[in-house]
């Protein structure tokens, strides 16, 4: 649970700066949103390297082997200790978290390309 609230932040960090706008309806004309300079390079200096941290973090964490605590291997390892003790409904849950936790890859990849566009459009080569 506390993961899917972290990455459900995390998401919505990135997406409130790199797509401004995406979160409420789309409006019938666009709308541009101004940072002042200030902003902007509180952003590239304190946000973007904390939300490329945790993106990284959690895409080593769901791609590690059965040894790691929290990916998918470790959720399936865990699972299939779960079956062969007789508890199928545990069991279930784990591959289901396991399945869901694997389906966030694409989206962390697509948060990653985000933050890497904004950072090469607003923060300069850095």
């Amino acid at each position: 649970m506390r993961h899917s609230r972290w990455a459900a932040a995390v998401v919505g960090v990135a997406i409130a700066i790199a797509v401004p706008g995406a979160a409420a309806a789309q409006p019938s004309t666009p709308v541009t949103i101004t940072l002042s300079p200030e902003q902007v390079q509180r952003i590239c200096e304190k946000r973007i390297p904390r939300i490329e941290t945790r993106v990284d973090r959690a895409l080593t964490r769901i791609g590690a082997g059965p040894e790691v605590r929290g990916s998918t291997a470790w959720l399936k390892a865990r699972a299939e200790k779960e079956r062969a003790a007789g508890r199928e409904t545990s069991a279930q849950l784990l591959d289901e978290r396991a399945d869901r936790r694997a389906d966030r890859v694409p989206q962390l990849e697509q948060l990653k390309t985000k933050v890497a566009e904004f950072r090469t459009a607003h923060c300069g080569s850095k």
